[in-house]
């Protein structure tokens, strides 16, 4: 039933999910107290690390038919971009089967991109739309984004994923060598094909635009507390208040989009949902003689190459490990070794910088969807986490659908797939 007043809305998280669902829960005509312990947009965000991409076109989970028997080459190969600490093998082997077992084939995952679609098609314009109103239309690139391939057969062994974009009417063109060298001249001789999602686009400086949508958020009236939330005051499942290392905050309905943080309080509101981090890391390379146009993927590296104002980002990996476990550098090491191989007139260049590396936590879940929705502890809290590597691409639908279901009106699509209540099943 649609709300009559306007409520009090306390959003846990300030990363790009927490924001989106923040802008349009004001939007409705609601108060919002965003609640966050470090600064939006801060280096401790995943939302400040990622590739940068805003891509139509994520509609394929990680997980894939035949992915078991890579499983143990993950545990040997620490070159890799997929790779799994041994220590901490015993407390991911559940999440890890599962993760497996959600790509076991190739009807379940037509069915994952399906449900994957209505989150990611929408995102260039509502990015544009965010970025115009926060005054920063200038991050919004809109290029595409071109996978890139030694030859032709790449592209066709990927052509299931493909065929499913195409079927859902994401539009891609397929680029020959002699394309592929005029649109990129400083690529490599080792790629001569290429694939490029022509809607998709990037946010040149993550981090900065959460900045900026925060301070859009505070300008229309939201507060703003710097806390971190340790539980929920619940009241025959009514929610009274969220709990805090500073002290108690009243609201009428949460927002739980607390990245890796979200599954201790999911907990405390009723879901066992299996979250980890799957760690991503990014190497900023500044001043490296050349800009790209659009984003690039090459598919041996399996990584976000693009331009930033910083320099250019090479972002990937994903290290199953312990979120608070020291970084593992070597994991940068290996993304400025594809870069050289992707850019050999600038390999000099890259060796010779003083590179940013940074890693940080993607709330992975291990069957490709994110928990949205109502928690089975109470109504008045929803879910809004687990994107693992699309937060960015698929913030904004989240938020629509968040905001929905706070206002009590018909949802924009189904929510029903992405309930944390089917790991309970």
């Amino acid at each position: 039933m649609p709300q009559d007043a306007p409520l009090t809305v306390a959003v846990i998280g300030a990363g790009i999910v927490g924001l989106c669902a923040a802008l349009e829960i004001q939007r409705a005509g609601h108060h919002v107290i965003l609640l966050e312990p470090g600064e939006p947009g801060g280096r401790q965000a995943a939302s400040y690390g990622n590739a940068t991409w805003i891509n139509p076109g994520a509609i394929a989970p990680i997980s894939l038919p035949g992915l078991w028997r890579k499983v143990p080459g993950f545990l040997l190969d620490r070159t890799g971009p997929f790779t799994v600490r041994w220590r901490d093998l015993p407390r991911h082997a559940s999440w890890l089967w599962r993760f497996v077992a959600a790509g076991r084939d190739w009807d379940r995952i037509a069915t994952c991109a399906r449900e994957r679609y209505p989150l990611c098609k929408d995102t260039v314009t509502d990015h544009k739309a965010y970025a115009g109103e926060a005054g920063v239309g200038h991050l919004i690139r809109q290029q595409g984004l071109v996978y890139v391939y030694p030859d032709r057969a790449g592209f066709v062994a990927e052509s299931r994923i493909w065929s499913m974009r195409r079927e859902l009417g994401v539009r891609f063109s397929e680029i020959e060598e002699a394309e592929l060298r005029r649109l990129q001249p400083e690529l490599s001789q080792h790629y001569r094909f290429g694939a490029r999602l022509d809607d998709a686009g990037q946010i040149a400086d993550p981090g900065a635009y959460c900045a900026a949508l925060a301070r859009l958020l505070e300008a229309r009236g939201a507060q703003r507390v710097v806390a971190r939330a340790t539980g929920f005051t619940l009241n025959g499942g009514r929610l009274n208040a969220i709990s805090t290392d500073q002290g108690s905050i009243p609201c009428d309905r949460a927002v739980l989009a607390a990245g890796i943080g979200s599954a201790s309080l999911a907990r405390i509101a009723g879901d066992q949902v299996p979250l980890i981090s799957e760690r991503g890391y990014h190497v900023v390379v500044p001043d490296p003689g050349l800009e790209l146009g659009a984003g690039l993927m090459p598919s041996d590296g399996q990584m976000g190459v693009v331009s930033t104002p910083q320099g250019l980002r090479l972002a990937g990996q994903v290290e199953l490990a312990d979120p608070d476990a020291a970084p593992d550098w070597r994991r940068t090491d290996i993304l400025l070794g594809y870069a050289r191989k992707m850019f050999p007139e600038q390999a000099r260049r890259f060796d010779a910088a003083e590179v940013d590396r940074w890693m940080g936590n993607r709330p992975s879940t291990p069957d490709g969807l994110p928990c949205i929705g109502f928690a089975s502890g109470s109504t008045d809290i929803v879910h809004a986490f687990g994107h693992a590597h699309t937060g960015l691409t698929q913030g904004p639908a989240t938020g629509k659908l968040v905001a929905a279901l706070i206002d009590g009106h018909e949802p924009p699509f189904d929510p029903a797939p992405y309930s944390a209540r089917r790991f309970a099943r």
